[in-house]
């Protein structure tokens, strides 16, 4: 009944081009038809779609050339102009029926590796970046996908000790060595994460730099399986030899 009375007093609108939509937290279809989903074939490692489909749990040549620190990764959405204008107003104008759209789609993007996760980890922030920004994106699509889900989150267990520059414009070998020993988990919280199925949350994937550090710190602390789940994917050639 409240959501009903809030849209009568404030009705919804696109979140990107602020056109009057059914309901709140979403797009329009002219804007829902920019983004491009991922929701044919997939790499089960990279996340990666296929031209067509070669079976579950296939592997794409980049895959098998490189194994990924995790064991499987889902996105909802391709990156394009489209993500990123709804990534940004989560991230830098604290739009939260952005994140609610973003997590509605990685829950049904990831249901299957959701289902397999024992407990839910989003990728932190350095304090001093957190006090920046006054909130982790990352943390608020993890918060929302866990309720969704029923699944418990942690969100203290993961942590980034060293202050990096922001990825954004780095080349893969810059942000490889950006994120280079910048997560830690500390011995009193490794029963969090030992001898449990991991799942990783973060908005973006770009050369998988920063979830591979978080993924090689979660399996030296015990994970058996770590799984990583974003909003979107860019898709680039990946070089994750990070040393942690």
């Amino acid at each position: 009944m409240w959501p009903q009375v809030v849209d009568w007093i404030t009705p919804p609108k696109c979140l990107t081009c602020r056109e009057p939509v059914t309901a709140g937290a979403s797009l329009c279809l002219a804007c829902w038809a920019k983004l491009s989903f991922i929701d044919g074939p997939v790499c089960d490692a990279l996340g990666t779609p296929f031209e067509f489909d070669h079976g579950e749990g296939m592997l794409s040549a980049a895959a098998i050339a490189e194994p990924p620190p995790w064991d499987k990764a889902r996105a909802a959405v391709l990156f394009n102009d489209a993500a990123k204008e709804i990534i940004h107003l989560l991230k830098y104008r604290d739009t939260q029926e952005a994140g609610i759209a973003m997590a509605r789609t990685m829950t049904a993007a990831g249901r299957k590796i959701i289902a397999d996760s024992d407990v839910i980890i989003p990728v932190p922030l350095h304090r001093f970046r957190l006090w920046q920004r006054r909130f982790n994106q990352a943390a608020y699509l993890a918060h929302r996908i866990a309720y969704a889900s029923d699944k418990p989150i942690a969100t203290d267990v993961l942590l980034r000790e060293k202050r990096t520059r922001q990825q954004v414009g780095l080349t893969a070998e810059e942000r490889q060595k950006n994120v280079r020993r910048a997560f830690t988990i500390s011995p009193e919280k490794r029963p969090a994460v030992d001898g449990k199925s991991v799942l990783l949350i973060d908005d973006v994937r770009t050369t998988g730099a920063t979830v591979a550090a978080c993924a090689k710190v979660l399996r030296a602390s015990g994970a058996v399986n770590i799984y990583v789940l974003t909003f979107a994917l860019v898709q680039e050639p990946l070089r994750l030899h990070i040393d942690v």
